[in-house]
């Protein structure tokens, strides 16, 4: 009897990367001229990013410079929700949020995704926040790797655990 090869669905984010994004931005924010005397900051606040700065244009470009810093340390901008800019006090504010895990509402539609268009025979089953898919044929789990690579999802997915 031959064994199932499988791999893992999962969207997770790199933590360390993100602060390394968030402290190169910091970085930039300090040293940027047009970033001077404007009270254009980015930082921590628990699990959340806070951007502020005294516009709405500032704090969206205090946001357009960390999603070059995770763009460039390879992090998908697809793991990341902004809000809008909203006034509080003298100040805007922004706050970022970071998506991780697979909803069972997203789990759900890439499971269609592989029974509809995937090859025969290749079984995914939700298993909390991360899908399991498997198939006897190794080249089966290749062609679902592709196929959802080259579907426009609205969460970041990497495969994991491929054996």
């Amino acid at each position: 009897m031959v064994a199932d090869s499988s791999f893992d669905i999962v969207s997770k984010l790199d933590r360390q990367e993100v602060d390394n994004a968030l402290n190169q931005a910091v970085k930039e924010v300090a040293n940027r001229f047009d970033f001077r005397n404007v009270d254009a900051g980015i930082k921590w606040s628990g699990e959340v990013i806070d951007i502020q700065a005294n516009s709405e244009e500032r704090a969206n470009a205090v946001l357009d410079v960390f999603k070059d810093k995770l763009v460039k340390r390879q992090i998908s901008l697809k793991s990341i929700e902004a809000g809008e800019p909203r006034l509080s006090g003298k100040v805007y504010k922004l706050t970022v949020t970071l998506k991780e895990g697979i909803s069972q509402e997203n789990a759900k539609k890439i499971g269609k995704i592989i029974r509809e268009e995937g090859p025969k025979g290749v079984k995914a089953q939700i298993q909390g926040e991360e899908l399991r898919v498997s198939s006897k044929k190794k080249d089966d789990l290749q062609q679902i790797i592709s196929l959802l690579k080259g579907k426009d999802l609205d969460i970041a997915l990497q495969f994991v655990n491929y054996r």
